[in-house]
């Protein structure tokens, strides 16, 4: 297959991919919500953590599928995984809370996701070298 047709494809999978992991955020921070209320951003954090954990675990069962890893990380990691998990409205909710009088949760906040994820993509990993 020439590029353009493997680009094409992986675009396709990417954007299958991305709406499932989009979904999958919706749905979760949709259910955080409903349990534990507004008061912390409990959704954003449980996708980025999950996102981490899963992205590191994938990243090593990749390493084992040959000319089809193109394929899977286009639909896992770039779709899947970029669209469950999200930057962009963990600084949100941080400017907020800097905006409602609880600026004091933003380095806790932040912190968590940043240590809880990087934790998480490297168990991920771990977890999926011993499963190997």
């Amino acid at each position: 297959m020439d590029g353009i047709g493997l680009w094409w494809q992986q675009l396709g999978l990417v954007m299958a991919g991305g709406a499932l992991g989009a979904a999958l955020r919706f749905m979760i921070g949709d259910a955080m919500l409903r349990q534990f209320g507004t008061g912390f951003p409990w959704g954003t954090l449980t996708v980025n953590l999950v996102g981490a954990f899963v992205a590191g675990y994938v990243m090593i069962w990749l390493q084992s599928r040959g000319t089809a890893a193109v394929y899977w990380r286009a639909f896992l990691i770039v779709g899947i995984v970029g669209g469950l998990t999200t930057f962009s409205s963990m600084m949100l909710e941080s400017l907020v809370f800097t905006r409602t009088d609880r600026s004091l949760m933003v380095p806790l906040y932040l912190g968590v996701s940043l240590v809880g994820g990087m934790l998480l993509v490297w168990a991920g990993a771990r977890v999926a070298e011993g499963w190997r």
